[in-house]
């Protein structure tokens, strides 16, 4: 239903004195089926707008606005419609190897083009039909965000169990035809896609440049919660070694071609290769950042420059915590000793967490539960004489301060004795943590 949850100060809704609670009817005749409805109608410079009172009373309100000025609703639920759920059977599914216990909303596996567009989320395309392809071209629903996989027909219906997934190559062409910007994501997973698929894939989807702007590819990840599905590989330094050395192939060749890299490696295949990270600019201003390409040596590269563009201001002693994954924790240390050289009065001390409720094959921080952070942290008692610690955003639900088996920073707190503070994993809101005492985070 489109009732409303609240209503922007100072907007043209809080205007016409619409209330929350209303219902959003329709807007020029048009009944509004979901948020893109609401977001193409409203666009217009004049437009009629039916809402449905408490009372029951319908109140049409004539609006003369200026051309893409927001009228100021927001709604209960954000796309107003029922997220499409996934009808695929991935061979790499995370969500299948969640065990119980998660908090509820990480069961549902959407693949829904409006929450790529609004959300960022990525989408397979296999779960529409010609209409909905029209639709987003008419309401130019772009970027959007589409995990490809492979563009082998075969290989995709194998990959993604689903005998509709073959046709990505005329869905993708489609949509670029109609002029939407896309975003592609690989998950990678050894035997499946690697190797020469790889090349091959990254080999058509470059046709598509530039409305195809750019390729994320990522390792596939593994949990030890895996009874009852197929049997996978992980990387490990040997595989994704090659994998490094394939793309890099390819990116010198693309540089000649189109004049950028266009595909883009996850960190984690530079971690278990041991292998250095590109150097920053062959991220092309982190255009996969969302997706973890690129985040350490981003990290790396805007502590550098802050510190080189600081003054030192004293501040007093202090001894701050770091609670990270095992991935990030080395190159963690790299960093707070580089901040400690500038700032002596600063003692960081980096606080690895080993991943045992997903299985130590997932080290990074996003996928840390507050069950594992409450244990190790008590076990090896490695807050003592710490003043206060920060966890990265990335270990909570968005927006909000609760990890993924729904324990919540402040239970954190109350455990341990001490503020914790969440911080967005960049060098300036890094800093400011560790200067200002996690007050401005």
């Amino acid at each position: 239903m489109n009732r409303i949850k609240s209503i922007e100060k100072g907007s043209i809704a809080e205007e016409l004195e619409i209330e929350v609670g209303d219902i959003l009817l329709s807007i020029g005749g048009e009944p509004i089926v979901d948020i893109i409805d609401y977001m193409f109608l409203t666009n217009d410079e004049s437009l009629e707008m039916e809402i449905e009172k408490a009372n029951g009373e319908v109140w049409t309100y004539e609006i003369d606005k200026e051309y893409d000025e927001d009228i100021g609703l927001t709604f209960e639920n954000p796309i107003i419609d029922h997220a499409k759920r996934c009808t695929n059977k991935c061979v790499f599914c995370f969500i299948d190897q969640l065990p119980k216990g998660l908090r509820e909303t990480l069961y549902f596996k959407d693949d829904d083009s409006r929450l790529s567009f609004l959300q960022g989320n990525f989408v397979t395309l296999t779960n529409l039909k010609e209409a909905d392809i029209d639709r987003i071209i008419r309401y130019r629903i772009s970027p959007i965000n589409v995990s490809v996989h492979t563009t082998d027909s075969e290989l995709r219906i194998k990959m993604l169990g689903n005998r509709f997934a073959g046709n990505i190559m005329q869905r993708l062409k489609k949509l670029i035809d109609g002029g939407i910007t896309v975003n592609a994501q690989i998950v990678l997973c050894p035997g499946y896609n690697d190797g020469e698929a790889l090349s091959k894939t990254l080999g058509d989807l470059i046709q598509f440049h530039p409305n195809l702007n750019s390729v994320a590819i990522v390792p596939i990840g593994l949990t030890k919660h895996r009874d009852g599905l197929l049997q996978m590989e992980a990387f490990n330094s040997e595989t994704a070694l090659n994998v490094i050395e394939r793309v890099d192939r390819f990116q010198k060749q693309a540089l000649k071609r189109i004049k950028t890299r266009f595909a883009f490696l996850a960190d984690e295949f530079y971690i278990l290769a041991n292998v250095s990270f590109p150097e920053d600019e062959a991220y092309e201003s982190y255009i996969q950042l969302e997706d973890g390409v690129g985040m350490i040596r981003k990290l790396f590269t805007d502590v550098n420059w802050l510190l080189s563009e600081m003054k030192h201001v004293q501040t007093q002693h202090k001894k701050v915590a770091i609670i990270t994954g095992k991935a990030a924790a080395p190159y963690l240390e790299e960093i707070a000793l580089k901040i400690e050289s500038h700032y002596p009065e600063i003692e960081i001390r980096i606080v690895a967490i080993e991943n045992r409720f997903f299985g130590e094959r997932i080290t990074v921080s996003g996928l840390l539960t507050g069950i594992d952070i409450m244990t190790q942290i008590a076990e090896s008692d490695s807050l003592f004489g710490i003043d206060y610690a920060l966890m990265p955003s990335a270990m909570f639900r968005a927006d909000e301060e609760v990890l993924l088996d729904d324990m919540t920073r402040s239970d954190l707190e109350s455990r341990f004795g001490i503020p914790i503070f969440k911080v967005e994993t960049e060098g300036k809101a890094l800093l400011s943590a560790l200067l200002d005492g996690g007050t401005n985070v």
